[in-house]
């Protein structure tokens, strides 16, 4: 079975940056908020654990996502099974303060004034999407979140 993770591989200030791996490969950066022992609502990435990948056609990102991308969406890839989280969803955006606790794709990063972003999302999403709703049509639906994190201001490549 192929395998699907998201491998943490900085932390800014307020920001994490991470790497998505499908069945082995680079995918995209990953953009979240900040690693905490102690969940803060809408500010804390998800912990490191293994979690289950799904389709939900039914949260309100579907509204913004359906007439978006009507060729692409087929519903929001939510990660559940996360203690105390719900509604994750893999999405658009390239700062800290659009990640609400979720992860956001990225094409490439950059570093600024202490935290990363996450650039071209949108290429980075449509990239992705298929080929995850492809795993999770082929029962490949668990991801491992791992933390490997440095604080130096870059990333280590792995």
């Amino acid at each position: 079975m192929n395998e699907i993770k998201i491998i943490r591989v900085a932390q800014g200030k307020n920001s994490t940056l991470s790497h998505l791996y499908i069945g082995g490969l680079f995918a995209c950066y990953l953009l979240e908020d900040s690693v905490r022992k102690e969940k803060i609502q809408g500010l804390t990435c998800i912990p490191e654990g293994e979690y289950l990948l799904s389709l939900n056609s039914w949260a309100g990102m579907n509204a913004k996502y359906a007439p978006k991308y009507p060729k692409l969406h087929q519903g929001m890839i939510e990660i559940t099974e996360i203690p105390n989280y719900q509604l994750v969803f893999i999405h658009i955006g390239n700062y800290h303060t659009q990640t609400a606790g979720c992860p956001l794709t990225g094409s490439y990063w950059q570093l600024l004034d202490g935290d990363y972003q996450v650039m071209h999302s949108t290429a980075a999403y449509k990239y992705v999407y298929p080929l995850l709703v492809g795993e999770i049509g082929k029962g490949n639906n668990r991801i491992e979140v791992l933390n490997q994190c440095s604080t130096s201001g870059s990333p280590s490549l792995r």
